[in-house]
């Protein structure tokens, strides 16, 4: 029997803090003017100091959650797409898992750049179709202010911080996820990157005096590439269906700039009107901008059960892809669950988990000694 993934949760979370074009112009030498007619944008939110990526990502799976009405302890599977993770290693999902009190889920991240997310919910969506898992948490998670370079106006005006997430459920009730495409070209790697910090150029005093850490971008061929890409897999993944594009209800594109977003319409004959678009009030997010765009949509009441809806987007790497889904929303009779509740329980339980590795650390090392 056929098996489907549907999306029956979502939510986003964004930093309180918003830093406009007017705030950007006593930092570099730029103007609200300048910025707005490149890019589209006019304001973006910045994370506090005691927000992270994985705060963010957990706020934001807190609410997909809740809307789905799932347990964090029926998760089978959780999914952090991120560019700015926490650490190389352990995954930024790790954390979101413990922070969640998911307690069966296993846990990773995927670095595809701003394409991660549509990856990342592939992923999940095979998952469950396979029937190895019944239950994901795909999750799309950026502080990019802690890797922006606030001196270089090129890449400065361009991101904000967030989180978006989605719970996909398993199901032999025909929805969901219907499509998913995928594509990379390593050619354009060094046009979009972080060029410090791993293994090839590991981290030290000339890597941080020469702002090696910070995200670095050549923007003209990134334009060129995103204009041509984020039609042909829109239009790839429609046909893969076997749908046309009249059949797509809404595009939920990669927030990333107003310019591309109409080069691509104007590529599919489709009016900005069929487009979600937000990136005027939050500035490009990376893998954060389709899940927030779509929790948007959703909260306004664009999108209604059977609607077809177009994800799609492009990033570092270089990547692309899309995936189409068609939108059901959560199970009839989903329950009311209080994640937030769990959370307080998954703080204890940590806490005692990591007193009882330090009791059994101390008691092995009183062993070894002799004691």
């Amino acid at each position: 029997m056929t098996r489907y993934a549907h999306v029956t949760g979502w939510g986003s979370v964004l930093p309180e803090h918003v830093m406009t074009n007017k705030d950007l112009e006593q930092m570099v030498d730029t103007s609200d003017e300048w910025i707005v007619s490149r890019t589209g944008i006019r304001e973006r939110r910045i994370a506090s100091p005691d927000q992270s990526t994985a705060s963010l990502a957990a706020d934001a799976a807190s609410q997909a959650l809740k809307t789905a009405g799932v347990h964090p302890t029926e998760v089978d599977l959780i999914i952090v797409a991120t560019s700015s993770p926490e650490h190389i290693f352990p995954a930024t999902a790790c954390i979101v898992q413990d922070m969640l009190g998911a307690t069966k889920a296993g846990a990773f991240d995927l670095s595809a750049a701003c394409t991660g997310f549509i990856f990342a919910l592939n992923m999940a969506a095979q998952a469950i179709r396979t029937g190895s898992i019944d239950t994901a948490l795909v999750i799309g998670a950026e502080t990019l202010s802690r890797i922006v370079n606030w001196q270089d106006r090129n890449t400065c005006i361009l991101f904000g911080d967030g989180a978006g997430a989605f719970v996909l459920q398993g199901s032999n009730e025909p929805g969901g996820v219907l499509e998913a495409v995928m594509h990379a070209d390593g050619s354009g790697a060094d046009v979009l990157m972080l060029p410090a910090g791993g293994s090839k150029i590991p981290t030290s005093p000339d890597t941080v005096a020469h702002g090696l850490h910070y995200v670095y971008m050549e923007g003209r061929p990134v334009f060129r590439f995103a204009t041509r890409v984020m039609a042909e897999a829109a239009r790839e993944v429609v046909e893969k269906a076997g749908l046309s594009l009249e059949d797509i209800q809404w595009i939920i594109p990669h927030q990333a700039n107003i310019r591309i977003l109409e080069v691509a319409a104007r590529h599919l004959k489709l009016p900005m009107e069929r487009f979600v678009v937000n990136l005027d009030r939050y500035g490009n997010t990376s893998t954060a901008s389709i899940p927030i765009a779509t929790t948007e949509a959703a909260a306004q009441g664009k999108l209604h059960p059977g609607d077809k809806v177009v994800l799609v987007g492009f990033g570092g790497g270089l990547t692309y892809g899309a995936a189409l889904l068609e939108w059901t929303g959560p199970f009839p009779g989903h329950p009311e669950v209080n994640p937030e509740r769990y959370r307080l329980w998954a703080r204890v339980r940590s806490a005692g988990l990591r007193l009882r590795r330090k009791v059994l650390a101390a008691a092995g090392r009183e062993q070894r000694l002799g004691g």
